[in-house]
């Protein structure tokens, strides 16, 4: 599938080519009967999620991360997605949610994304099948200004178990932040601090509210034409803290494959669903590239860094890389 735009030389942003099209379709799964785990593990399916999540082997699941269209006018892939009247919305979210239950493991997680609007409409949905234990609320820079309202520069997303049995590594998700006013203790020590070539940093828990992503843009190599790509180190913030290795992720409205593209750098099993084949085809060639290429920006020595905030002196990425 040629891309009809003009890029700039700097441009960075994937796209498929004709040829890419027609060597990644194949790749692209369907199914039409109920499968086991191991012959649906590392894969993509092409499909609406309602026709693929009745087929998929009960309690199989360890994380669900799920970016469902929000509640507004949007196109796909040609695809234009109406807004519904809030009851529908809802009821169209409780039609899939109902067929991933019985997807879970007992000690499975779930986080589901939403803007300010479908945020309020999905929590009393989650509700009725899961312990919503948190509300998480990123920043996200890119968004239109507004006359005569705030600009929406938010987003949430909702942290959920099926039981009181969870997996979460809280020191895996830890952010590294540079020390502004690095104090020392009365011996001269560095106080909550540690110094080094990288400069003077601390490490803070994870709270709910997270200001270090990055939405994708033109000169990040992650980059896709989809118009919700989620960031990489977003994703991979929700897999580190609530799967171990080896865990198997689904995420089924996959998009252009960040979900299936971090589990595999993390080195978690993957199952993706998506409905619009040349997004499936993207979220393939974004996958043949992790597999010789596991950086996730932001994320470096087993720390999540602050934005605009480079690893190394000696070697810092440009800030789109952060």
């Amino acid at each position: 599938m040629s891309s009809p735009k003009v890029r700039a030389p700097q441009n960075r942003t994937l796209t498929l080519t004709d040829a890419d099209y027609a060597h990644y379709r194949p790749r692209l799964r369907q199914l039409t009967h109920p499968v086991a785990i191991a012959d649906i593990l590392d894969t993509t399916i092409h499909q609406p999620c309602e026709t693929a999540l009745p087929l998929l082997p009960h309690q199989c699941v360890d994380l669900a991360i799920i970016d469902p269209p929000y509640n507004r006018r949007k196109t796909f892939g040609g695809q234009t997605v109406q807004p519904r009247s809030p009851a529908a919305y809802q009821t169209w979210c409780a039609t899939w949610l109902n067929l991933l239950v019985p997807l879970l493991k007992p000690t499975a997680s779930v986080y589901v994304c939403a803007d300010w609007e479908s945020s309020t409409l999905l929590y009393p949905v989650l509700a009725q099948h899961f312990t919503v234990r948190n509300r998480i609320t990123w920043e996200r820079e890119k968004g239109r200004g507004a006359s005569r309202n705030w600009k929406n520069a938010s987003e949430d997303i909702w942290f959920c178990t099926v039981s009181n049995r969870y997996t979460f590594n809280v020191e895996a998700v830890k952010l590294r932040r540079r020390v502004i006013a690095p104090y020392r203790d009365r011996h001269g020590q560095p106080k909550d601090w540690q110094a080094s070539a990288k400069g003077k940093f601390r490490l803070t828990h994870p709270s709910n509210l997270w200001t270090d992503i990055s939405v994708p843009f033109w000169s990040m190599p992650e980059n896709t034409d989809h118009p919700t790509q989620k960031p990489e180190k977003l994703i991979a913030k929700l897999i580190l803290a609530s799967s171990q290795v080896g865990d198997v992720v689904l995420d089924p409205f996959l998009g252009s494959g960040t979900t299936s593209v971090v589990a595999k750098k993390l080195q978690r099993h993957y199952i993706g669903i998506e409905q619009v084949e040349a997004y499936g085809c993207l979220a393939e060639k974004r996958l043949a590239i992790a597999a010789h290429n596991p950086h996730i920006q932001g994320y470096h020595d087993g720390y999540f860094w602050e934005r605009n905030s480079p690893p190394a002196k000696s070697a810092a990425p440009r800030t789109a890389d952060l």
